[in-house]
């Protein structure tokens, strides 16, 4: 299946789920889901964004929403690499990440693998330090 979202109204309203990579539980402190939040608010005060519904849960994220100003594929790209920038930031200026320099949690299943900074990643906006 393409991880690529296919926007074919450009109108229309859109449901869509993104998630970081190996479903690292990143948006379960709050500094990093205020700044999802925060996103959301800037985009849909300065660039179009319609925000019906939204949900943030540990590892990923849904929105209902379609774009007023933007195609909704380079709305969604903005969002998703803003948001990614901050938070690996954010957990770089936070001394008292315990997420920073080891294990970025255990992945799904039995396997257990180390998650650096690197590997943040928000559907195929992909941060590199």
């Amino acid at each position: 299946m393409s991880r690529k979202y296919k926007f074919y109204n450009k109108e229309g309203l859109y449901f869509v789920s993104f998630a970081t990579v190996h479903w690292i539980d990143i948006f379960a402190r709050h500094l990093y889901s205020d700044i999802v939040v925060d996103g959301l608010i800037y985009c849909k005060k300065n660039l179009g964004l319609e925000l019906y519904c939204w949900c943030i849960m540990p590892s990923h994220i849904h929105l209902i929403f379609s774009a007023k100003n933007h195609n909704p594929d380079i709305l969604l790209g903005r969002i998703k690499e803003h948001t990614s920038k901050e938070i690996v930031k954010a957990i770089k200026e936070n001394s008292q990440e315990s997420k920073k320099n080891g294990c970025f949690g255990c992945l799904s299943g039995q396997a257990q693998k180390v998650v650096t900074l690197k590997d943040i990643n928000f559907g195929n906006t992909i941060i590199s330090q």
